[in-house]
C-alpha cells in the first residue's frame, strides 16, 4: 500500500472512531513530505464544509504559509465531492491520488454520487449590475493579489 494513503486511511479511522465524521481521510504532500493530515470533522464541529480535503488544505496553507498549494498532491481516501474539488483546484493541486468512489460512498449512505447525477440546486441570476460594482473596484485595483 502507498504510504500517504495508508497515513489517510489512518486518518479516516482517527475520525470514525472518534465520531468526527464520515471514513474520509486526506494527507498533503510536497517532494515525498507529509505536510499535512486530516480527517472528516463535520460531525464534531456541526459545519458540513469540514471535509477531510478542505481541513488538509487548510492545515497546509497555514503550515507553508501560503494559499497557492502548487507542487503539492493530496491523497484521499474517497474521490472527492464537488466542494472539495474546488478547493483542491482553487489550492492549485494538480495530483490528486483517490481510494474509494463516489459510488462506494453512496453505497454506505453518503449523497456524493447524486452531485454528479442529478440536479440538486435552482441557480437564479439577480442583481447583477449592483454585484458587479465590487468586481469592477477589485479590477481597478492595482496592489490586489491574484489567486
Amino acid at each position: 500500500m502507498n504510504k500517504f494513503m495508508r497515513e489517510a486511511v489512518k486518518e479516516a479511522f482517527k475520525g470514525v472512531e472518534q465520531n468526527h465524521g464520515g471514513p474520509f481521510g486526506a494527507v498533503i504532500v510536497k517532494e515525498g513530505k507529509i505536510i499535512s493530515k486530516a480527517h472528516n470533522e463535520v460531525i464534531k464541529q456541526n459545519d458540513p464544509t469540514l471535509h477531510a480535503e478542505i481541513n488538509a488544505i487548510k492545515k497546509a496553507s497555514k503550515k507553508l504559509q501560503t494559499f497557492d498549494l502548487s507542487g503539492c498532491e493530496i491523497y484521499i481516501t474517497c474521490m472527492p465531492c464537488p466542494m472539495c474539488m474546488g478547493a483542491i483546484r482553487w489550492a492549485n493541486i494538480k495530483t490528486v491520488y483517490y481510494g474509494a468512489t463516489s459510488k462506494d460512498a453512496d453505497k454506505i449512505g453518503f449523497r456524493d454520487k447524486e452531485f454528479y447525477e442529478k440536479e440538486f440546486l435552482e441557480l437564479k441570476n439577480i442583481d447583477r449590475e449592483e454585484c458587479l460594482k465590487p468586481f469592477k473596484a477589485w479590477s481597478a485595483k492595482e496592489d490586489k493579489i491574484l489567486y
